[in-house]
């Protein structure tokens, strides 16, 4: 390939007129002006004896040999009169190879300096070749293909001030066709490559570099839009401001040089504290903003008047615009705090106040110490960002406040209304340390599109494992009460008679608030009693039995406690473990994609990914992330299912666990609540998913009683076969590796309240 392009690229490049000196032939033959057919007869004449004109050729010098005939051969694309304000020269496609340039693009390039190498803004080696794999769809498919992206040429001018030009092309000239090893793909191939425009290996394959051949040449014309592009720099500055990264905020003043066109600027900027009635300066900036201005219109206020100053802000906030300071009044000057104008070497300023419904947000300054660089105009360019800086401010504003209540809730435990404010103050003191040393501060809390995998390991009956047992410990405390009660005297007949009622009420007739009436006769009545009979003269027989009572007493809730407690403790035990294994698998899944994780513990684990672009933007994301992370998922439940039955004959309490993996295909939305403290699915429409999960868990297989889980065994849902026919894959892997049986059953799930179509696999363990 030629080294017209210091890339890799598609094509053999070939510098070529020939499509032109068509025209002019054209022009020869067809005209009616003679003086047209001769004008074009004698550039094709000047062109007979350089062959390569029209052949084609690749060696650049060949350029500046024929400059002349080749200013001469394009004239009428040249015009001679626009030559000094047209921005246009020839070029090679998606090249920085450029010639015959009009007079005013000769000056801008010389004004750049010599050292400057002209070349397109943000394009890389993979984004350039399919651009050009695009332009052989345009020019050979006769595809309309609307780029997204527009060309610019970012050059300096003499002051240093970054200029930007917009670059459109005229590709008339220009045609492309395939070698004999091109690849000619189809029309149905062409329709998956521009859904893919990303995928720079699946072009690369359809269109094998230097495989194509470029010939011909193209027409650029620039156009000035240094305002639009800083206006938009600057737009995606303020809103992308991260304490953590200063690169955006020094790009910052570069922006505004190009913006306002000034080439020796500053720019500070400071926020009104409203409860104190002063200016404060943003400690991330200090080293980059200036507040010169401000610093000399605060010295030269006492506090009244400058509270006073404020408050009229809030009603008349007028921009001041100082072009020259020599052209300030004398009193001004023989000010003292005049002299922090002069030995900051300032002669040129704008002064702007932020005011948003009448209230003083901040106030900022433009500084030059070349006079009559601000003015009136200047000012008016303000105007197309200043909403801009209320979103930013807002924002930041906004962000201060949350970060503050995060240093609150994460510093102390809850605190009273009443003194809230100073564990503000401490905490703002904090924010604002933390923000001069660049902590990073939170940007996003919603994900989209994200694709949810869902599983839990439930422990089997565990509700009605301590219902029984709750049966159990108050009847052991009503039996141990009835023998305290037989050996003291009449008095505690009425209490042997209440015990007798919530005895048979138990084991025979239980009420939803037994329990809690149970609570009330021990802690008003018969707890104070048994008290009692330990301050006065008892048998020793009496307070030793009272005393083993007391210790068997749950003091939180007056009830025994010690069978529940032996169930919490396995469940404690089983959940500690079965959160411990998924931790340490989760360890492995991070390094498959980033992804949202988060875990419950109730009875049982239950576990939540969300996967998708979103969560890592910067990381190529395709379909098998999802297909890995759901096989590690699968995997991972074999082994919570493998290390429970390792430890269960160790508990307390014997217990067996049932897990299920959930499939849903379609894409949720994740917000974190604030109220919550926690991330949840958003939006009506996801809720979807959320109901499903919800319902999962008692269901039936269809025209049966038994239940969909089942211990010792692992339970997939999913809807349609094309996720049955991916997970049976899995299933064959975990198989090989002797970690699950040969008896996959297949299963329909009964319908669910508006949940229809529901199937399953299910398959034991090894």
């Amino acid at each position: 390939m030629a080294n017209l392009y210091k890339k890799d690229a598609p094509f053999q490049v070939y510098i070529s007129f020939k499509k032109y000196l068509d025209v002019l032939e054209h022009i020869r033959y067809n005209d009616r002006l003679e003086y047209r057919v001769n004008y074009a007869k004698s550039l094709i004449d000047k062109t007979t004896n350089f062959r390569e004109l029209r052949d084609g050729f690749q060696d650049v010098s060949l350029l500046e040999k024929h400059e002349e005939l080749i200013r001469l051969l394009l004239s009428d694309l040249f015009p001679t009169g626009l030559t000094n304000n047209e921005i246009k020269a020839a070029s090679i496609p998606l090249s920085n190879i450029t010639f015959n340039y009009t007079e005013r693009f000769k000056n801008i390039l010389k004004d750049a300096g010599k050292d400057f190498e002209i070349e397109l803004r943000n394009i890389d080696d993979d984004e350039f070749y399919v651009f050009c794999c695009c332009l052989i769809l345009q020019t050979y498919y006769k595809r309309d293909i609307k780029s997204s992206l527009p060309f610019y040429y970012d050059i300096p001018n003499r002051q240093g001030i970054m200029k930007h030009y917009k670059i459109t092309v005229n590709a008339d000239f220009a045609e492309v066709y395939p070698t004999e090893d091109a690849k000619i793909p189809s029309e149905e191939v062409v329709d998956i490559l521009l859904e893919n425009l990303d995928d720079f290996k699946l072009w690369k394959r359809y269109f094998p570099s230097e495989s194509w051949v470029l010939k011909g040449f193209t027409i650029i014309s620039l156009v000035d839009c240094t305002s639009e592009v800083a206006l938009s720099d600057l737009k995606s500055s303020m809103i992308s401001i991260d304490p953590e990264n200063l690169a955006p905020d020094e790009n910052l003043i570069e922006i505004f040089k190009s913006y306002f066109d000034v080439s020796d600027l500053n720019f500070g900027l400071m926020l009104f504290n409203k409860k104190d009635q002063r200016l404060e300066k943003l400690p991330i900036y200090e080293n980059l903003f200036t507040n010169h201005i401000l610093d000399f219109w605060i010295n030269t206020f006492d506090d009244e008047t400058r509270k006073t100053t404020f408050t009229n802000l809030n009603h008349n906030s007028k921009p001041i615009v100082v072009s020259n300071i020599e052209n300030l009044d004398h009193e001004i000057k023989s000010l003292p705090s005049f002299g922090i104008l002069r030995d900051n070497n300032i002669n040129s300023f704008m002064v702007i106040p932020i005011v948003k419904d009448n209230d003083l947000l901040a106030i900022m300054e433009f500084t030059s110490p070349v006079a009559n660089s601000f003015n009136g105009l200047k000012l008016k360019k303000m105007e197309f960002f200043s909403d801009m800086i209320l979103f930013s401010l807002n924002r930041f504003s906004f962000e201060k406040n949350y970060q503050i209540e995060a240093i609150i809730q994460r510093e102390y435990t809850t605190i009273h209304d009443s003194v809230v404010w100073k564990f503000r103050n401490e905490a703002e003191k904090y924010f604002n340390a933390s923000l001069a040393k660049k902590i990073y501060t939170l940007k996003q809390i919603s994900f989209k599109n994200l694709t949810p995998l869902f599983g839990f390991s439930d422990i089997r009956s565990s509700s009605e494992k301590r219902f029984n047992l709750m049966l159990e410990d108050l009847n052991q405390q009503i039996e141990c009460l009835h023998e305290i009660f037989t050996l003291t005297n009449s008095e505690s007949e009425k209490y042997l008679l209440a015990l007798d009622i919530f005895e048979n009420e138990l084991n025979n007739e239980i009420k939803a608030d037994s329990e809690q009436r149970f609570q009330r006769l021990l802690r008003d009545e018969i707890h104070p009693y048994l008290q009692a009979k330990l301050e006065v003269k008892s048998s020793s027989e009496v307070k030793a039995k009272i005393k083993d009572y007391f210790a068997q007493v749950f003091t939180q809730t007056d009830l025994f406690y010690a069978n529940r407690k032996s169930l919490d403790d396995s469940i404690t035990l089983v959940n500690r473990k079965l959160a411990d294994v998924l931790d340490e698998a989760q360890t492995q899944a991070q390094q498959i994609f980033p992804h949202y994780y988060e875990r419950f513990k109730s009875d049982g684990i239950e576990h939540n990914l969300y996967i998708g672009r979103n969560i890592a933007p910067d990381l190529p994301y395709h379909s098998k992330v999802v297909h890995k992370l759901r096989y590690w998922q699968l995997k991972t439940i074999c082994n919570m299912e493998r290390e429970f039955q390792n430890f269960r004959k160790d508990l307390p309490i014997c217990l067996d666990i049932a897990s299920l993996i959930f499939v849903y295909n379609e894409k949720v939305d994740i917000r974190f609540r604030m109220d919550e403290k926690r991330f949840d699915v958003d939006g009506a429409y996801n809720s979807y998913y959320e109901i499903i999960k919800k319902r999962l868990d008692k269901a039936h297989v269809k025209d049966s009683s038994d239940r969909i889980t089942c211990p010792g065994k692992i339970t997939i849902v999913y809807f349609g076969m094309e996720n049955q026919r991916e997970y049976l894959d899995y299933i064959g892997k975990l198989q090989k590796k002797e970690i699950l049986k040969n008896d996959v059953e297949f299963l329909r799930v009964e319908d669910l309240q508006g949940i229809t179509g529901l199937l399953a696999l299910r398959v034991s363990l090894a």
